[in-house]
């Protein structure tokens, strides 16, 4: 793979912006170099632009090296960055799966690139070829992403294989549920696929979603391209402060998540139970796709009472399904109860 074919011409010999904490990175008893206000703190000071403390402590958590880490405003950054930097506008195209998650498609209209879905199977499976045959000499990108959103299953690692190895763009995988299934992330894969982009999330099993941090993990190549392209400082001090002590809590991240599959199998049985319940599709998320007999009636009735679940009836092959977050034991105690009333 030629990162210089993909890459955009113009992004290729960009010359980045030169902020004053990337000309000096060191320490001083004296800073004047960057018109910040000397007369108040704690946060006066710009921000570190590549965040490299937070970055070493997240290396050490997902064990991969410092260059190969890219962290952005939420993972919806580096959905929208990878785009900037490897599709050219109204020439290029991106193909995904469908059904999946929407900003893929946002951030490509948003850059004006074609975007073509292909469908999974019935259930919800990744068939390669089916997809490969959708791309052509324009494809700069792939959009996977196991666990899968709004099916909440892995996709099969064969045919994401299959997928690497055919493909000459760029492949993003999204694992923002990887830490559900951790066994099946390809993060140790990584160095064997130089056109793999990973991102992940602080947003789910680490209970972090308000404070908007997502990271992409590829080649140092290809994290280069991206720190080229970002805005000087996209994540603030308050996020890289906050972030490096709860990364301190991985045990309790760890015990969330034995909690929550614990209850996303009492949720499927339960829900089984119901007389509209036609299905509930595998899981490997700390979410459920159940397919009902009115999914609109029934998420109506459950705004009404005040229980909030996503109705994702109008998406494809999700007709009459209602997608279910796994919440704490009061909280599905309250759905199934609500369920039971319809």
């Amino acid at each position: 793979m030629e990162l210089e074919q993909l890459v955009r011409k113009n992004i290729y010999n960009l010359k980045p912006y030169s902020s004053a904490r990337n000309e000096f990175k060191g320490e001083a008893s004296v800073f004047l170099d960057a018109n910040e206000n000397p007369l108040c703190g704690p946060y006066n000071r710009y921000p570190d632009p590549l965040q490299q403390k937070l970055k070493k402590k997240i290396s050490q958590i997902k064990d991969i090296s410092v260059d190969k880490i890219f962290l952005g405003n939420g993972s919806d950054e580096p959905i929208d960055i990878v785009i900037r930097v490897f599709c050219e506008p109204g020439i290029d195209n991106i193909v995904a799966i469908d059904p999946t998650y929407g900003m893929y498609k946002v951030c490509a209209d948003i850059n004006n690139v074609e975007y073509r879905p292909v469908l999974l199977n019935n259930n919800f499976e990744l068939e390669a070829e089916k997809l490969l045959n959708e791309t052509d000499e324009n494809t700069k990108l792939v959009y996977l992403c196991s666990p899968n959103n709004p099916s909440g299953n892995l996709l099969n690692k064969d045919e994401i294989r299959k997928v690497l190895t055919s493909f000459q763009g760029i492949v993003v995988l999204d694992e923002a549920y990887i830490d559900f299934v951790p066994s099946e992330s390809w993060l140790p894969d990584l160095d064997e696929y130089p056109n793999l982009v990973i991102f992940q999330t602080l947003s789910k099993a680490w209970g972090m979603a308000a404070i908007r941090l997502g990271m992409a993990f590829a080649s140092p190549e290809i994290i280069s391209f991206f720190n080229k392209v970002k805005y000087p400082y996209n994540i603030n001090i308050l996020t890289q402060n906050f972030v490096e002590g709860e990364l301190d809590k991985e045990q309790q991240k760890n015990e969330w998540v034995q909690i929550l599959l614990e209850q996303r199998e009492i949720l499927i049985t339960e829900i089984y139970k119901l007389p509209f319940v036609e299905k509930v599709y595998p899981s490997d998320a700390n979410f459920i796709l159940v397919k009902v007999s009115d999914a609109n009636d029934i998420y109506n009735k459950l705004v009404n009472s005040g229980v909030i679940v996503r109705n994702r009836n109008s998406i494809s092959l999700c007709m009459g399904c209602l997608r279910v977050t796994v919440g704490t034991e009061i909280e599905n105690q309250k759905l199934l109860q609500q369920l039971s009333r319809f």
